[in-house]
């Protein structure tokens, strides 16, 4: 199988190298070699390829300033995405695509499985919903992922501003009232893979998808938890879990409202590949693990 991975240096992008080889011969490219806001070079460079299995680990995923770029965010979530999809129509391949807890307004009480309404409240959530339409929209074959709070040992995330920001602050002020499971890149790549065999093998039909690990917290005891097991393992932290305040969305205003619940069910993926996803602790534990071994011994 021919793979073309676009978006090599993200989280997810990162872990799809290690998890995509036993599938094929794998071309992975990066923002330095593909501008994915470039649609006339984006267009040619794939066609050139000729892959039977393109993966699109790349996306804008700049928030807030979506909110005052939306062309941008729209070019490469939206636009970029149209490009692939319709290649993948012509040539009879298959695209991965990777979308967002985003296109829901997060009222939902429970988990958001994946035939629920979207209704995105940013910027950036329109645009990778607008990313998905174009998906559907083409008649390719496709599998969709949608995730959420992801996470890697490499790469700007929220677990690790909290480490740099408790070693930097005697406290900390931590949102709430927002709730999700927070997914490893690792997992996704992993679970990725598995998915695109099982399409492959025509046992995994196509389809938007829910993917994340099981259980839910929020950004506030997701910041304790993070405190606590990086003492546990020696992390010279300055703040304890004691001086990490709630605080509610409405004290921290952002230029893009965010969801109050980012949960999403993942029955449907788990049960068609037959896995038992693991809860969020177990990567979050594993990546803290890995940080720890990159710390200077003191």
């Amino acid at each position: 199988m021919n793979i073309l991975l676009l978006g090599k240096n993200g989280q997810v992008g990162r872990e799809l190298q290690r998890t995509l080889l036993p599938l094929g011969t794998v071309t992975a490219l990066g923002r330095d070699a593909l501008d994915m806001e470039a649609t006339d070079t984006l267009a040619a460079t794939v066609r050139a390829h000729a892959p039977d299995l393109i993966v699109n680990a790349a996306a804008w995923t700049k928030v807030d300033l979506a909110e005052t770029q939306p062309d941008q965010a729209f070019a490469v979530n939206a636009n970029a995405v149209e490009i692939l999809a319709q290649i993948a129509a012509e040539h009879g391949s298959t695209l991965v695509h990777y979308s967002t807890d985003y296109v829901f307004d997060g009222t939902k009480q429970a988990a958001y499985v994946e035939g629920d309404q979207a209704n995105p409240l940013n910027v950036y959530g329109r645009s990778k919903l607008a990313g998905e339409q174009m998906v559907e929209a083409a008649g390719c074959r496709f599998i969709l992922f949608r995730t959420s709070w992801v996470f890697s040992a490499d790469g700007a995330n929220f677990i690790k501003t909290i480490l740099r920001l408790a070693r930097e602050r005697p406290s900390l002020r931590v949102v709430a009232d927002q709730f999700g499971a927070p997914t490893s890149a690792e997992l996704i790549a992993d679970v990725t893979a598995l998915a695109i065999a099982a399409h492959h093998r025509s046992q995994l039909a196509d389809g938007v998808y829910h993917l994340t690990a099981r259980g839910r917290t929020s950004w506030y005891d997701l910041a304790c938890y993070v405190v606590l097991r990086a003492k546990e393992l020696g992390f010279e932290l300055q703040a304890d879990v004691s001086d990490i305040q709630p605080i509610a969305t409405e004290d921290y205003p952002l230029p893009a409202a965010r969801p109050h619940n980012s949960l999403l069910a993942s029955d449907a993926i788990a049960h068609r590949l037959g896995l038992e996803l693991p809860d969020w602790t177990v990567h979050v534990d594993r990546m803290l693990d890995q940080l720890r071994t990159r710390e200077p011994q003191s």
